[in-house]
């Protein structure tokens, strides 16, 4: 099967991630290089000036560490995402944000929830169960490299675990992406086979193997065809004799 017609390296497979990276990176430099707090402006659980957050929150981080972390599995993920389901891709980031957000605020602890890592839950998790769901070869061995790479974060959806981290983030995350890997339709990346005898200009008549059945339906050996071997006559052999009159350098043996 020829997989270009799904998987085609474009710039758009590096440019989204990018842009995603850059405008994390860039509020990050404003909040930090001016005196201002946007982390008011996360999750806030169940109220209504949190709501804000569910748009917001991913692209607020605490610390240069929380960002760091974050934003290497969101650039690989997100380009595997582009490359491996560009067509719905779109769709898995941008409702991913949403839902995942509005899980969060939902379920979350009465605290101010921020960072792109629920995004990220939303990817492994889609990533992984969307390419089992497939059964294609390809999408299997994407789906078991994001579990060698972060499997371990699945710890991280549990309670207590580590009380500094939004578990409610993540745990939305890890529902958002299954959801989304059971809803959203992929095509059917393995090739039909369809055999002779199912192509509309089939006739029967000209096919080797029906040959072999009679008009009852009964299986027969088809006659051999009868081998003519036409015998050739060997050529006959021809001898020409050429006479040379003699002279006094060549004198004729008599």
């Amino acid at each position: 099967m020829n997989d270009y017609h799904h998987f085609k390296f474009t710039p758009s497979v590096w440019i989204v991630p990018g842009l995603l990276l850059m405008l994390i990176w860039t509020v990050f430099l404003v909040e930090h290089s001016l005196p201002v707090d946007l982390s008011s402006h996360g999750i806030f659980p169940r109220t209504l000036p949190g709501l804000q957050g569910i748009v917001f929150s991913p692209f607020l981080h605490g610390d240069i560490h929380h960002i760091t972390n974050n934003s290497i599995p969101l650039f690989i993920l997100t380009t595997a995402l582009i490359y491996f389901y560009r067509d719905i891709s779109l769709k898995v980031l941008f409702y991913g944000i949403l839902l995942s957000g509005l899980i969060t605020w939902i379920i979350g602890r009465d605290s101010f929830h921020i960072g792109a890592s629920s995004l990220i839950y939303v990817l492994v998790s889609f990533i992984f169960f969307k390419g089992m769901m497939t059964q294609y070869y390809r999408l299997m061995a994407l789906s078991l490299t994001v579990v060698l790479l972060y499997g371990g974060m699945v710890w991280y959806v549990f309670p207590e675990v580590d009380a500094a981290i939004s578990w409610e983030g993540h745990l939305a995350g890890l529902i958002t992406g299954f959801t989304f890997a059971v809803v959203f339709k992929t095509p059917d990346y393995k090739e039909s086979i369809q055999y002779d005898w199912e192509k509309p200009d089939f006739n029967p008549e000209n096919d080797a193997f029906m040959k072999h059945f009679d008009d009852d339906g009964n299986f027969v050996n088809t006659p051999k065809p009868e081998e003519l071997a036409e015998e050739t006559p060997p050529a006959g052999v021809h001898y020409i004799y050429h006479y040379k009159k003699a002279t006094d350098d060549n004198p004729s043996d008599e």
